[in-house]
C-alpha cells in the first residue's frame, strides 16, 4: 500500500504529512467486508463535497462577473456532479490507489464511476485537512481543468449563448413558442418564435422543435449582433 500511496502522491504533486489521512480517503466502505464503516472514506467524502462546492463557486464567481445566481448555479452543478468527479478521478489514476474488498475488486470497483467520484471528493477533503484550502484548490485546478475550460469558453449552442447573454444583462429568460408546422408527417418543419424583453423577437425553422428553437436563438443573437461584440 505504501508504494501505491507514493505513486498517487507523485501523480497529484502533493505529499501528505502522514499516510493515514490519504489512506483513509482511498478506503471504500467495502474494505474489511464493511465491518468498520467509520474507517472508510465516507466522512471525508462529506467534507470534500463541501470544499469542492466552495472551490467551484469561487471559480465561477470570478469568471462570470455579470451572471445571475441562476446561471451560476447551473454551471456549478456541471462542475461538482458525480460525472465530473469521476472524470477527475480518472485523470489522476485514482482507481489504482483505491482500497477495496476482494468482492468489490472482482466486480470492477476500481472503474466504477460512483466509487471513483466519492473517493475523489474524499481526497479533496483529505487535502483540505492536511494542507488547507490551497492544497485542495491546486488539485481542483489540475484535475477539473478540462471541465472548467469547457464552461469558461463560449458555449456553441445558440440557446445557451442567448441565455447567458440575457442573464449577463438582466433581461430575464428567453421564451420559446411553437408558432407553426408544415410539411408531411414524416418530414415536418417547425417554426418557433423566441422573445426576450429588451431584445425583441426572432423566428427559426427546423426539422424538430429543438432545432427550430436553436435556429430562433441564433437569429436573435445575429439580430442583436452578439457574436460581433
Amino acid at each position: 500500500m505504501a508504494d501505491t500511496l507514493d505513486l498517487f502522491q507523485d501523480e497529484i504533486g502533493y505529499r501528505f504529512g502522514g499516510a493515514g489521512l490519504l489512506e483513509l480517503a482511498l478506503t471504500h466502505a467495502s474494505h474489511g467486508d464493511g465491518r468498520a464503516r467509520s474507517q472508510s472514506n465516507e466522512r471525508l467524502e462529506f467534507l470534500g463535497d463541501r470544499v469542492l462546492g466552495l472551490l467551484a463557486a469561487e471559480r465561477l464567481y470570478e469568471a462570470f462577473g455579470e451572471m445571475d445566481e441562476g446561471g451560476l448555479a447551473h454551471r456549478l452543478n456541471a462542475i461538482v456532479n458525480k460525472d465530473a468527479c469521476a472524470r477527475a478521478a480518472e485523470r489522476c489514476n485514482l482507481g489504482a490507489a483505491l482500497r477495496l474488498s476482494p468482492a468489490e475488486e472482482r466486480l470492477g470497483g476500481r472503474e466504477k464511476p460512483s466509487i471513483l467520484a466519492d473517493a475523489c471528493e474524499a481526497v479533496i477533503g483529505a487535502l483540505y485537512l492536511d494542507g488547507g484550502l490551497e492544497a485542495a484548490r491546486d488539485f481542483f485546478e489540475r484535475y477539473w481543468g478540462e471541465d472548467l475550460d469547457g464552461l469558461l469558453r463560449r458555449p456553441k449552442d445558440p440557446k445557451s449563448r442567448l441565455q447567458e447573454w440575457a442573464a449577463q444583462r438582466g433581461l430575464g429568460t428567453p421564451a420559446y413558442e411553437t408558432v407553426g408546422r408544415k410539411g408531411p408527417d414524416h418530414r415536418p418543419v417547425f417554426t418557433v418564435s423566441v422573445s426576450l424583453p429588451g431584445a425583441g423577437e426572432a423566428t427559426g425553422e427546423g426539422a424538430s422543435k429543438q432545432d427550430a428553437q436553436r435556429a430562433a436563438a441564433a437569429a436573435l443573437l445575429e439580430k442583436e449582433h452578439v457574436d460581433e461584440r
